[in-house]
């Protein structure tokens, strides 16, 4: 009677396992993508701001692709005006779905309190299950009356 009990919370963990994982591997490349696009914003404030100190009338090269092309200042600013909107834009976007992506994971973290009793009772149990560290947001402390498990 207790194998299958066993086979039930050894899937239930590997499942989770398995989102956590994919959770934070996604988390990870949005980090990565959030940062490239806070330089590429950077990269086009700072070179608006040099080309605002030049006079007007000043033309300049814009590079595209393997050639260059006259443009004036105003042409120039209005397009690194529109790089950092972009830039901004696609950081909000990736934020909410990083919000949204991690709130799903801790929802799926929730056990009945009788899963939680068996693990906590039945030591040789816990010893044949994968160890597994959920993280929450909230990093709550782990708490037999608080359904949300939480890690470092």
């Amino acid at each position: 009677m207790a194998a299958p009990v066993d086979l039930e919370l050894k899937k239930a963990f590997t499942e989770l396992q398995a989102k956590v994982i994919d959770t934070q591997q996604k988390v990870k490349l949005a980090d990565i993508q959030i940062e490239q696009l806070n330089r590429t914003k950077k990269h086009a404030h700072l070179t608006d701001t040099e080309i605002m100190t030049l006079v007007d009338e000043t033309n300049m090269y814009e590079g595209v692709g393997r050639m260059f092309i006259l443009q004036s200042k105003e042409v120039i600013h209005n397009q690194l005006l529109e790089k950092q909107k972009i830039a901004e834009e696609k950081i909000k976007e990736l934020e909410i779905d990083q919000l949204q992506r991690l709130a799903a994971t801790t929802d799926h973290h929730q056990f009945p309190a009788t899963v939680e009793d068996q693990l906590c009772r039945d030591p040789p149990c816990r010893a044949r299950l994968p160890s597994v560290r959920l993280w929450c947001p909230l990093s709550l402390p782990l708490d037999r009356k608080n359904p949300i498990w939480s890690a470092v």
